[in-house]
């Protein structure tokens, strides 16, 4: 597989896109639903790629021990100044493919489409395999998983689109106006492969300009896929939902979010 380059961007641009993503990233319906599902009974969880701590801050308000792993310095330091006060939370920078996760916990959860945003050089189809399979290591016997992952039963109609569309646009904490372009993205329907080229072009405060075009290559695992994964690492699946309504996954839905308990 062609090597991954998301995260290799310049250092620049990465804090640019740790500010965007503060800045858009304001939706709470995925981490409400979280909640519910989970329930106010504190309980001891790991988030795989938790970023800034959209998700990290409110569990641990509501009560949960909770560490994130996240591979982006940029994206956990803005974790410390949203948790103050509270010493139930703990973070720190780790790749979570290559490195080791720490155990006993009740629940791990990968959410924010983590399942689909791996940033790995491994296969991209066993990097995801292998995330099940360490979130069952790490869990306790009865503990569970946490699946929210972008889903369509249709991934052409999402992911066949040779168009250039902005992302993000706007102005970082130090000034830098920036602007994040997705084109070329193209779908295999047999391996079911993703690629596309993602466009930064920031307009630095020193009047420096840095354009920089990064080809990505991801995998859209099936909701078959998923289900076998779950089973050989010991998964049960409790609850499915195909959206934060707690409707069914059909052809208007556009999530699969999984609960399974390890046995």
């Amino acid at each position: 597989m062609e090597d991954n380059k998301l995260y290799k961007e310049e250092a620049i641009i990465s804090k640019w896109i740790a500010d965007m993503y503060e800045k858009d990233e304001t939706d709470t319906n995925d981490v409400e639903f979280l909640l519910s599902v989970i329930g106010s009974k504190p309980k001891h969880i790991l988030e795989i790629a938790c970023g800034s701590g959209r998700i990290l801050v409110p569990l641990a308000k509501a009560g949960h021990i909770v560490t994130g792993l996240d591979f982006d310095p940029f994206m956990l330091s803005k974790i410390e100044s949203k948790s103050e006060g509270l010493s139930n939370i703990f973070w720190r920078k780790a790749d979570v493919i290559d490195d080791e996760w720490d155990n006993d916990y009740d629940i791990v959860v990968i959410a924010g489409n983590f399942l689909f945003n791996i940033i790995s050089g491994t296969d991209y189809e066993k990097a995801q395999k292998l995330l099940i399979e360490k979130s069952a290591k790490s869990l306790v016997s009865g503990g569970s998983i946490y699946i929210d992952y972008g889903y369509t039963l249709h991934p052409e109609s999402w992911y066949d689109d040779p168009g250039e569309r902005v992302i993000w646009q706007g102005i970082d904490s130090d000034g830098n106006t920036g602007k994040m372009m997705l084109f070329g993205s193209t779908f295999d329907k047999e391996t079911r492969i993703v690629n596309s080229t993602r466009r930064f072009e920031i307009q630095c405060v020193s009047g420096e300009i840095i354009k920089q075009d990064i080809n990505t290559v991801k995998h859209f695992a099936t909701l078959e896929q998923i289900y076998s994964w779950l089973a050989s690492a010991g998964f049960v699946i409790e609850e499915e939902y195909g959206d934060y309504n707690s409707n069914p996954i059909s052809e208007t839905t556009s999530r699969a979010i999984i609960s399974a308990k390890k046995i």
